[in-house]
């Protein structure tokens, strides 16, 4: 039987070491049976975790590069958008999506962590990525920029999940049908809460938090995310897949030799994902 795979424009930087952004999903997607298209933002020797890196802005190529898909053309079945590094990045990525009408469009609005926004962020880019999400289908923000999204203050203390569904149906009403709030730290306990507002259920997965903090995991997450729900997968099983996924990586990780900035060692189980 012959498979229509679909396509997806990855709007993400791409690092040469790190296991995040681009080459975190681009293995992902493609295990998943979606083709992967790179639409690159910005290229890194490394992620920025590491000390020294080098950086190479590709704001103004971005133009060029949509101006060329867009001559040609070319139609994706989605979108799927990670970091984001000035102004002008959300408002390319605001003006292609509009430009496909694309019937799935996942935004990973990376703002901040930890009560904080990244200092590369200002307000003014807060703001117009509160705009971008209010474009997607599905948008998988962390507990500190399900907080942005939202307009409620960051507490330092523990949510309760009634704290989180509010927090998650106001994200729902800026426009995403679908919301997945993650890294909400209980205890001993992570959390993910996600929030289906046409179905108007939430589902909450509940993992081991490990004391290790690995970066790319956010964009492991969503690739998950976006690869089973393109393919037509429930949400349920999405999100139980991607939180379990990242948990079996970071646990093996663990047990490597390898620096938690190099990202999780997510390649020797990633043949699980395969359909």
């Amino acid at each position: 039987m012959i498979k229509n795979i679909k396509k997806v424009a990855a709007i993400h930087d791409i690092s040469g070491l790190g296991r995040c952004s681009l080459t975190a999903a681009i293995p992902i997607l493609s295990v998943l049976g979606v083709q992967p298209c790179p639409f690159p933002t910005a290229i890194l020797s490394c992620q920025t975790g590491y000390s020294k890196f080098s950086f190479l802005d590709l704001t103004e190529e971005m133009i060029n590069y949509k101006n060329s898909w867009d001559e040609m053309g070319f139609a994706f079945d989605g979108i799927y958008s990670g970091f984001l590094g000035s102004e002008k990045q959300i408002d390319i990525v605001k003006e292609f999506i509009i430009s496909q009408n694309s019937s799935f469009v996942l935004i990973d609005p990376v703002m901040g962590d930890g009560g904080k926004i990244y200092k590369t962020y200002t307000e003014v880019m807060c703001r117009k990525m509160k705009e971008l999400v209010a474009l997607a289908t599905v948008t998988t923000p962390n507990i500190t920029e399900a907080c942005i999204l939202s307009g409620k203050e960051y507490k330092n203390g523990e949510y309760s999940l009634e704290e989180i569904e509010e927090i998650a149906k106001e994200i729902c009403a800026l426009g995403p049908k679908k919301v997945v709030i993650t890294g909400i730290i209980k205890g001993n306990e992570i959390i993910n809460f996600a929030y289906d507002m046409d179905e108007d259920k939430k589902y909450v997965i509940v993992n081991n938090h490990s004391d290790r903090s690995f970066g790319g995991t956010g964009d492991i997450f969503a690739s998950i995310i976006c690869g089973m729900l393109m393919t037509g997968r429930g949400f349920e099983e999405a999100i139980k897949t991607a939180s379990e996924f990242v948990y079996k990586a970071i646990c093996y990780s663990a047990t490597q030799k390898n620096d938690v900035k190099n990202g999780v060692v997510f390649e020797p189980i990633l043949k699980e994902l395969f359909i």
